[in-house]
């Protein structure tokens, strides 16, 4: 029972490599290899997260990093199939430019970039990674950026007005 229940809350969830990465440390007995994993996980419908395991096992290293990624989840605003507005997502020397774009131009963007906005189900982006070329920093700071995304109904609320009356 517990396995089925396991296998339906998989489903749920688009699981994407970004990296993985081998290790080996040299040893009395030879090298010991270690791998590492960075995996995006969502729903396609504005759910997603990130998670980094490692282990001595590449299946152990996706596992903990998809577990991580699930106590990760954060809730992307979306405007039909791309953002709300323009932002700037910065983490340490990292930063990714995210422009909303029109429907049908599809995702401009590069590799964790790219697979952190399939897994979100955002559709039509303009997107620029600027500074650092760690891939793990680059995620970090698209999360930044994505949980910077102001939600209109929100901001309309908190002021005590109507998105009609907020926008004109």
């Amino acid at each position: 029972m517990a396995f089925k229940e396991r296998n339906k809350e998989e489903k749920e969830f688009t699981e994407k490599l970004i990296r993985l990465n081998r290790v080996s440390k040299a040893v009395k007995g030879g090298r010991k290899m270690s791998f590492s994993a960075l995996m995006v996980i969502g729903d396609g419908k504005g759910r997603v997260g990130y998670g980094f395991g490692k282990a001595n096992d590449v299946a152990e290293a996706i596992r903990k990093s998809v577990d991580k990624a699930k106590k990760n989840l954060i809730m992307v605003p979306l405007k039909k199939a791309t953002i709300p507005h323009e932002i700037l997502g910065e983490f340490k020397s990292a930063s990714v430019l995210l422009k909303p774009a029109a429907p049908g131009t599809g995702i401009i963007a590069g590799g964790p970039v790219r697979a952190v906005m399939e897994a979100a189900g955002i559709h039509d982006i303009l997107a620029k990674s600027l500074g650092s070329k760690n891939t793990m920093n680059i995620v970090k700071s698209v999360f930044n950026g994505l949980e910077n995304i102001f939600d209109a109904g929100e901001l309309a609320a908190g002021r005590g007005k109507s998105i009609k009356e907020l926008w004109g």
